[in-house]
């Protein structure tokens, strides 16, 4: 289990969304410092986050990041792009970004981080993912969310000896501008940012926020229609 109360944390995408929703709670939970990272770090506006710029993809923008936040004893890895468009109709550009961005964003923060957890000995890292890991809907979207679950499992094993504690949040939909043309049920970000608090406090594995997600993750074990009804 990981304690939040007078920990240091970094939140990369904690300008909005679920990100700003995680700093505001890490806070209230009794956080001694939270680093928010955006692209523009003018964009943070908690009063008492750090704001710092960081762009996930260039290693040079990662590394100046993990050298300004050096006691930083949990990482959450939540920024994170999407593509609506299918396989079939997105650019290779947009395809390519979405992995960028969701798979090798927080393969290269968590690289840069691990010797900063483990000179504080040791910490927790949290990646957020989607029921779209389990669930392809046709976009670079799940098929990067898909990926991102692959490598948190395996940092997971790896971590673990090493005194870092890894957990993977899953999520449907959430109210925030990602989907805000989108007509469902969405959880808050303040409730998504609840979990995952709980998650690392409890040291779960996996963090399952809402009914949708807990279903879908139940069916994996079943046959692939009972995913895709489109197969019967």
């Amino acid at each position: 289990m990981t304690a939040i109360k007078g920990a240091s944390v970094l939140v990369t995408g904690g300008n909005r969304g679920i990100g700003k929703a995680l700093v505001e709670e890490l806070y209230a939970r009794g956080a001694r410092t939270v680093y928010a990272t955006a692209r523009d770090a003018r964009t943070v506006t908690h009063p008492d986050a750090v704001p710092l710029s960081l762009e996930v993809t260039d290693p040079a923008s990662v590394a100046a990041a993990a050298e300004r936040a050096g006691d930083v004893t949990i990482l959450i890895n939540n920024a994170g792009t999407a593509s609506r468009a299918s396989y079939l109709d997105s650019p290779l550009e947009d395809v390519r970004r979405d992995l960028d961005v969701n798979f090798y964003g927080p393969l290269l923060v968590t690289r840069a981080f691990v010797p900063v957890l483990e000179r504080a000995g040791g910490g927790h890292v949290l990646n957020v993912h989607s029921v779209l890991s389990w669930l392809a809907d046709g976009t670079p979207y799940s098929a990067s969310k898909a990926a991102l679950w692959s490598q948190t499992n395996s940092l997971r094993l790896k971590l673990r000896p090493r005194g870092i504690a890894v957990t993977g949040l899953h999520v449907a939909y959430v109210d925030t501008d990602m989907t805000a043309g989108i007509d469902a049920p969405k959880s808050t970000p303040g409730d998504v940012a609840t979990a995952a608090l709980d998650g690392i406090e409890t040291g779960a594995h996996e963090v399952l926020v809402d009914d949708r997600t807990r279903r879908v993750r139940s069916a994996l074990s079943g046959e692939l229609r009972d995913l895709y009804e489109q197969l019967d």
